[in-house]
């Protein structure tokens, strides 16, 4: 009999726990599979909702862990630093496009935007101009689950429609494709220009909510944008940093600078939980004052912590001495050229392929929980939402264990395992 104990005490993410099946229990990864409790191992297709970069268990990033360890597990970051938090920062600025040139860390990609929305508010209230305090957001986004992260995320097709009332009203507005709607957005910017603190995007991808891509260009003019009404553009790159798209970063592509962007998922490889928050330096300099009221007072108990900073470093390294680009081009061709044959499933709307970012979208999942079982009972780990069936591979997932994953989600599609 399966040991559950404890599971009657768990409440899972994303889940109605009075209808969901009892979850798989892991025990143990390495690198792109996962072992579970009951014998079974799964080729993880989405990398543990894409952090896991360079698969799981690299020793690099764990023997640095190791010994970060041993010499100081944390210490608080309010008026100390420390060397891990200190060789991040300066790393990621240099790698970061453009003048880049603060990082504020903090635990989780949610928060990492809190504080984005937070700095470009006050931005402007140092600045004197206290009527700036809204923010422009685009349908088809999502940046979080918190509060302000919510309000921020679409209105009416996401997951937190249902707080519609409770949260901070924002500015949603279509993301612009072509001329009409480009000029939609520039009259909007117009008329509420002496409200808005910054528009605030994915680059290239909205991920969780749909996977949506769009182009560079539509990165470029929206930057347009935001200079020519003066307002802050802040990049979430949580999803898309670090490679996924196809390029370090995402912003890359449009040959723009954001004036902040905000990093997590595969910062750390995978490993631990660190986000963090990246301004230029006129929003920085904005901070600076005789007066303590200007200060930024946001401080996570565990922002820079020693561990997840050393983990993250070992990650860079990685990027630095591996082919992990080229890695991302070779998995993007095979994942065009392996789900294609999906198009000619019943039932299957649109598939394509950015970067290590392969979808199938679907008209519609009826069973959901069917679904799961049986890509689980092909023995991949993928998890589809809304109306879609996506793989986010680690970068050092093989040929073959690829095709296993493209394979099985053909399989289960075609015996329409969604309906």
């Amino acid at each position: 009999m399966a040991d559950n104990r404890g599971l009657s005490h768990i409440w899972l993410p994303y889940t109605q726990m009075q209808t969901t099946p009892a979850p798989l229990i892991a025990r143990r990864t390495q690198g792109c599979t996962i072992d579970l409790e009951d014998g079974r191992t799964l080729t993880d297709g989405i990398a543990s909702w894409w952090t896991a970069c360079h698969g799981y268990n690299h020793p690099h990033i764990r023997d640095r862990v190791s010994a970060q360890l041993i010499a100081m597990p944390h210490v608080m970051f309010g008026g100390l630093v420390h060397r891990p938090a200190l060789e991040l920062a300066e790393r990621l600025c240099a790698l970061l496009p453009g003048d880049l040139e603060r990082v504020f860390f903090t635990d989780s990609g949610s928060v990492a935007v809190e504080v984005a929305l937070k700095m470009a508010v006050q931005y402007w209230l140092n600045k004197g101009q206290r009527g700036r305090t809204r923010l422009l957001a685009f349908r088809g986004g999502y940046h979080g689950d918190t509060i302000a992260t919510m309000a921020i995320c679409d209105p009416e097709e996401g997951m937190h429609s249902m707080f519609a009332g409770a949260l901070p009203e924002q500015i949603i507005a279509d993301l612009p494709r072509d001329d009409a709607s480009f000029k939609a957005l520039d009259e909007t910017l117009a008329a509420h220009r002496h409200e808005i603190a910054a528009i605030v995007m994915e680059p290239l991808v909205q991920g969780a909510g749909g996977m949506l891509f769009h182009s560079p260009e539509v990165l470029r003019r929206v930057r347009e944008l935001a200079d020519k009404h003066d307002v802050l553009l802040i990049l979430d790159e949580i999803f898309t940093g670090f490679g996924r798209t196809g390029t370090m970063f995402a912003y890359e592509q449009a040959r723009i600078v954001p004036d902040i962007v905000t990093l997590s998922k595969a910062l750390t490889g995978g490993t631990m939980a660190l986000a963090a928050t990246v301004a230029r330096k006129h929003v920085f300099d904005a901070f600076l004052s005789d007066s303590p009221m200007h200060a930024l007072m946001h401080g996570p108990t565990f922002m820079a912590n020693p561990l997840a900073c050393s983990a993250a470093c070992a990650s860079l390294d990685l990027f630095e001495r591996e082919p992990r680009l080229e890695q991302v081009a070779a998995i993007s061709a095979q994942l065009a050229a392996e789900l294609a044959v999906c198009r000619g499933v019943s039932g299957v709307r649109d598939v394509r392929v950015l970067g290590a970012i392969g979808v199938v979208e679907l008209d519609e999942i009826c069973d959901m929980n069917r679904l799961k079982a049986a890509l689980v009972e092909e023995k991949v780990w993928v998890r589809p939402f809304r109306n879609i069936v996506y793989l986010t591979p680690a970068f050092t997932m093989t040929s073959a264990e690829l095709s296993h994953l493209t394979g099985a989600v053909h399989t289960v599609l075609a015996a329409g395992a969604f309906r």
